[in-house]
C-alpha cells in the first residue's frame, strides 16, 4: 500500500497558507483529512475519466485542459544558465503561470473583440493586450499566484460578462462544457431578465408604487449582478444535461428553465 503523507510533510505545505503555527495532533489530523479527500476525489476523477473516454488507461482532469508537461519541462531546460535540470514542482509551477498568462491575454482580447463587436478574436485584439500601456496597467504575475476571475467570485468589476468567462462558470458550477449556442442564448437571457428587472425597479420606484414589488425586483437585480442567477441556471442546465447523459450543456437543456423558479 501507498504510505500517506508525513506529519511533517504536511506541516511544511501548510507552512504556505498560514503563518500560524500547527500542533502535531493538528497535522495528524491534516494527514488523515487529505487521504479522505484523496479516497472521495480518485473515484470521482476515474469515472469522469472514462465517460469522456471509455478506453482511457491514465486518470485524467476531465474539467481542464493542460499545457503539454513534457513539452513545458524541455522548453524550460533549454533556457537554464546555470541550474543542470527542471524539477516537477517547478514544472507545474511553470504551467500554472504560463496558463494564467493565456487566460489574461484571451481576456483581454476577448473584450477588445466585444468593443469591436465581432465574435472572433482576431491579431489586431491580441496586440491590444501587448501595448506598453496594458503592459503597465496589468500587476507582474508570479509563478506561485493564483488569480481566479472575478466573475468568479461573485463579482462584477465593471466588465461584461464574457462568453469565456461563462464557459469556466459551466464547468466550475455544472461540471461540464457548454455549447457555443448555449453560451450565446444563456448571454442574450441573462441580459434581457436585467433589462426587464431594470424596468420594474423604475415603475415601481416612483411614489406610490407598491414597495414590495420594488423591494423584490432590487433583490432580484443584486443576485442578477452577483451571477447568483447565473450559476443556478447553469446548475440546473448541467443537472439535465447529465440526466440525459449528455457530456455539455446545449440549447436544449436551457428551453424548459424558468428564469425565477
Amino acid at each position: 500500500m501507498a504510505k500517506p503523507y508525513s506529519s511533517s510533510h504536511i506541516g511544511f505545505v501548510s507552512s504556505g497558507f498560514t503563518e500560524m503555527r500547527l500542533s502535531g495532533a493538528v497535522k495528524e489530523q491534516l494527514v488523515e483529512m487529505l487521504v479522505a479527500e484523496i479516497d472521495r476525489m480518485v473515484p470521482a476523477m476515474e469515472s469522469a475519466t472514462l465517460s469522456a473516454n471509455p478506453d482511457k488507461k491514465t486518470l485524467d482532469d476531465t474539467n481542464r485542459t493542460r499545457l503539454n508537461y513534457n513539452r513545458t519541462r524541455e522548453l524550460m531546460i533549454e533556457r537554464l544558465s546555470d541550474l543542470e535540470s527542471v524539477g516537477s514542482e517547478a514544472v507545474q509551477a511553470g504551467i500554472e503561470h504560463l496558463e494564467t498568462y493565456l487566460k489574461r491575454i484571451l481576456n483581454s482580447a476577448e473584450m477588445a473583440a466585444a468593443k469591436d463587436r465581432v465574435n472572433t478574436i482576431k491579431p489586431r485584439h491580441i496586440q491590444v493586450t501587448t501595448t506598453p500601456q496594458s503592459e503597465e496597467s496589468s500587476e507582474e504575475i508570479s509563478p506561485a499566484e493564483e488569480i481566479e476571475e472575478d466573475v468568479l467570485e461573485g463579482q462584477v468589476s465593471g466588465s461584461a460578462l464574457t462568453p469565456m468567462a461563462l464557459r469556466k462558470m459551466a464547468r466550475s458550477f455544472a461540471g461540464m462544457p457548454i455549447t457555443d449556442a448555449a453560451v450565446e442564448e444563456l448571454l442574450l437571457w441573462y441580459y434581457e431578465v436585467v433589462d426587464e428587472t431594470g424596468q420594474s425597479i423604475r415603475e415601481h420606484a416612483q411614489l406610490g408604487g407598491n414597495p414590495a414589488v420594488f423591494i423584490e425586483s432590487l433583490d432580484r437585480m443584486k443576485d442578477l449582478m452577483m451571477l447568483g442567477w447565473m450559476r443556478r441556471m447553469l446548475v440546473r442546465a448541467g443537472k439535465d444535461a447529465e440526466e440525459r447523459g449528455y457530456k455539455r450543456i446545449d440549447v436544449e437543456q436551457l428551453i424548459h428553465l424558468d428564469a425565477f423558479e
